[in-house]
């Protein structure tokens, strides 16, 4: 593995959360002060533009391209398709790949208009570390699934779980698909919406602190909107969501706490739905109504991981200091 030598400009002088990050040279001034991760770009006012809607473009076509596949194997191979609000095990698998090829697309895009290093775009260190990623994997799967494990004893129709456990050669499927593609999705739609939008949007303003709140603005709007719900109890869900984890990004000067929140969000909840779906088709509603108060246990959740991530990394930056 080859690492990437930075621009000044995009890069603190020395990340107290990298160990193996080099220490400032005193001979070296920099043109500028260091921008912050989430507002660390700067280029031209048309270039966000076609970083919102290329890899927008890109999952669309590819959504279509999918789903027809999909309905095709339903229909000529399994001889059955998905109902109402109902997704079966091809369509998840279809849905999941045209959120995943968008994301190269996103960062390859935005790092050739920005003409930075595309590991600049993952984290201020530089591409993802790993095992800061773990750590926040196995804590926020573990919190999404306590909080499912209570909701699901309150509220069980509200979780999705009220057709009951039952395994079958569909739920395998819907397992065997979440397994392998779920974090691909997960983590495709924070290199996108986290790692390319928010700082591309935040390139239009010179400010970092107006940079960094106008990107996460921006971005998190269009990953509410890109759910397709016109419920507001959804939209509003979603769009804090992106709220919370482009924080996280922000807080945490990288990508990891948000694609390990995002990654332990979605496989809990999908592996939880294919177990307790009946054994068959699992249930995707997004229509007005699908939604209510009860979403306020998972918007509470995401705050709270939010406050996880400012805690470990404070702790994080004492301990180094010490």
């Amino acid at each position: 593995m080859t690492t990437t030598t930075r621009p000044q400009p995009f890069t603190s002088a020395a990340d107290p959360l990298d160990p193996a990050a080099p220490p400032p040279d005193p001979a070296v001034t920099p043109a500028s002060p260091p921008r912050p991760f989430g507002a660390q770009l700067r280029m031209s006012w048309w270039k966000p533009l076609l970083i919102i809607t290329v890899p927008l473009l890109v999952m669309f076509g590819g959504s279509l391209v999918f789903v027809v596949i999909a309905v095709l194997l339903d229909q000529l191979v399994f001889g059955a398709s998905a109902g109402a609000f109902e997704i079966t095990p091809a369509m998840m698998l279809a849905t999941n790949l045209s959120l995943v090829v968008m994301a190269p697309v996103a960062i390859a895009l935005t790092a050739w208009l920005a003409k930075v290093p595309w590991r600049s775009l993952l984290s201020a260190g530089g591409g993802l570390r790993w095992r800061r990623l773990a750590g926040y994997l196995g804590v926020f799967s573990a919190l999404v699934l306590a909080v499912s494990a209570v909701g699901s004893l309150l509220l069980p129709e509200s979780m999705g779980l009220g057709a009951g456990f039952a395994i079958t050669g569909t739920s395998v499927a819907f397992l065997v698909i979440a397994v392998l593609t779920t974090p691909l999705q997960a983590a495709a739609e924070e290199l996108t919406f986290r790692g390319a939008m928010m700082p591309a949007i935040g390139s239009w303003v010179r400010a970092p602190r107006l940079a960094l709140a106008l990107g996460l603005t921006g971005s998190s709007l269009l990953f509410g909107l890109a759910h397709f719900s016109i419920d507001p109890w959804l939209l509003s869900y979603y769009t804090i969501v992106g709220v919370c984890t482009a924080a996280m990004a922000i807080i945490s000067r990288g990508l990891e706490a948000p694609i390990a929140f995002h990654v332990g969000n979605n496989l809990v909840l999908m592996v939880l739905g294919a177990l307790f779906s009946g054994g068959g088709n699992m249930a995707i509603d997004r229509s007005v109504g699908a939604g209510g108060p009860f979403m306020l246990v998972f918007i509470a959740m995401d705050v709270v991981a939010v406050l996880l991530v400012v805690w470990h990394e404070r702790r994080a930056r004492r301990a180094l200091a010490a």
